[in-house]
């Protein structure tokens, strides 16, 4: 049973466990199929807020609960209320859960000197953020720790998924120098010199580790990203590459010089880096894809998405809930005129 199975990370997950031979149930509230899953995947409509049809969906033989969309307390309980009926689960988790060793974490970057110093890498016995109802992460937290507490009952893999990346995302960083570059922008600004790195995931990456995680049931929790954590910088001219455009590139050393100039959403004061080496001796991950390699088809997607709603507000709305304006070209041109 993969809950989720239609959104961004979902959609792989199923197509990669089918082709691995399990018989699989795509649950999704919409109930829809992907058309690049196998034929005997079986698409279930499926309230995740119902605990009665949720327990029905499963029923008493399921051998791997996928669950993709899981958060907070609530949703943990549901999972471990399933103990002694279901196998083993696999749950995607977040690296926002981390926090550095003064307590500082994602949720206290926007404060003076509050963005977290982690260990290049960052391994997954770094302390995390403690559990609650605050905030995202702090919500992933709660889910962790509610999870690794039943573990015994419900042997759960918890992959802590990087900057997720590829089609049907709903906020993809990308658009970031995508949509200049459709817009024709001759020049561009990024902080840091270029330099930001945090760690992106691929879905093919993270179907992967799905698919080894469900095959080796055990209790643990993984970092989920892709085999590079390639610079904003070199993020920038991969894309420009796929787009075959050369903008010019004018590096800021330090942080954004005003709030809507040259702060993409990959930038960051210091790296957010993880390390991989456990995935590979617990489950015998290899990576399967790079950062590069799966560009084509996101900026395909990103693409459709603009063309059939121009205003990237509408079509990416939860982007601009979370950034802001990401294109205050009138902002930018003052500031490079000044310059």
């Amino acid at each position: 049973m993969v809950i989720g199975a239609t959104g961004q990370i979902g959609r792989s997950a199923v197509r990669a466990l089918a082709e691995d031979g399990w018989r699989v149930t795509a649950a999704s509230r919409g109930g829809d199929r992907d058309p690049s899953w196998p034929e005997e995947v079986q698409a279930l409509r499926l309230d995740r807020a119902d605990d009665e049809a949720l327990s029905a969906a499963i029923g008493d033989d399921c051998d791997v609960v996928v669950d993709i969309v899981a958060y907070g307390t609530a949703h943990a309980r549901q999972l471990t209320s399933l103990a002694g009926r279901v196998g083993s689960a696999v749950v995607v988790s977040s690296v926002s859960v981390y926090e550095d060793d003064k307590g500082r974490n994602f949720d206290t970057q926007a404060e003076p000197d509050g963005f977290p110093e982690y260990p290049v890498p960052i391994p997954e016995t770094q302390r995390t953020i403690a559990p609650g109802d605050a905030s995202y992460s702090t919500g992933k937290a709660a889910l962790e720790r509610e999870l690794l507490a039943a573990a015994d009952a419900l042997p759960v893999t918890l992959l802590r998924a990087g900057a997720v990346h590829g089609p049907h995302c709903r906020t993809p960083r990308e658009l970031y120098f995508v949509k200049r570059n459709l817009d024709g922008r001759r020049r561009r600004v990024i902080a840091y010199g270029g330099g930001s790195r945090f760690h992106p995931v691929s879905v093919h990456t993270l179907a992967e580790l799905i698919r080894l995680a469900a095959a080796r049931p055990g209790s643990r929790a993984l970092n989920a990203c892709d085999p590079e954590a390639p610079t904003v910088l070199q993020i920038a001219t991969a894309i420009d590459a796929v787009m075959g455009v050369a903008p010019e590139t004018v590096l800021v050393d330090g942080p954004p010089p005003l709030p809507t100039v040259g702060d993409t959403p990959w930038s960051v004061p210091v790296p957010v880096v993880c390390d991989m080496s456990a995935a590979e001796r617990a489950l015998g991950y290899r990576p399967v894809v790079s950062y590069a390699d799966t560009l084509p088809e996101t900026i395909a997607w990103i693409e459709r998405r603009l063309t059939a709603q121009p205003d990237w507000r509408e079509s990416y709305p939860r982007m601009h809930a979370a950034y802001g304006d990401l294109f205050d070209y009138a902002a930018e041109d003052a500031w490079l005129d000044a310059r």
